[in-house]
């Protein structure tokens, strides 16, 4: 370590450490995790599945509903893609958190059309 400070140096400090830990505002286990999300492969009819990010995707697609808090929200995304999109108009506020695999079943019958 250097005794001193040099020629325009200075101390470093932490930036907005007050002394403690600050607490989560929720239990982790609040949360879906992807591997926990409900998830279904489809194939989108025809005109595909509107999403708020790209617009239409069309073809093979996997469909996930994530819960975060009371927020269950539906998403899509190419089969075997990184990216997820989420599906216009498909978010709703849930009273129960076991309702989650009611509102997937339901979205995944309104967006699965393997025969148009």
């Amino acid at each position: 370590m250097c005794p001193g400070l040099d020629y325009r140096q200075g101390l470093l400090e932490a930036v907005g450490d007050d002394g403690g830990e600050v607490r989560p505002h929720r239990h982790a286990g609040d949360l879906l995790t992807d591997e926990s999300a409900p998830t279904t492969d489809i194939t989108a009819g025809p005109g595909g599945v509107m999403t708020d990010d790209v617009g239409v995707i069309t073809g093979d697609l996997t469909v996930r509903t994530e819960l975060t808090g009371d927020k269950a929200t539906v998403r899509v995304q190419y089969k075997d893609a990184d990216e997820w999109y989420t599906v216009t108009g498909a978010t709703a506020t849930l009273h129960d958190p076991a309702d989650v695999a009611a509102v997937h079943a339901v979205a995944v019958g309104i967006l699965n059309r393997p025969e148009g």
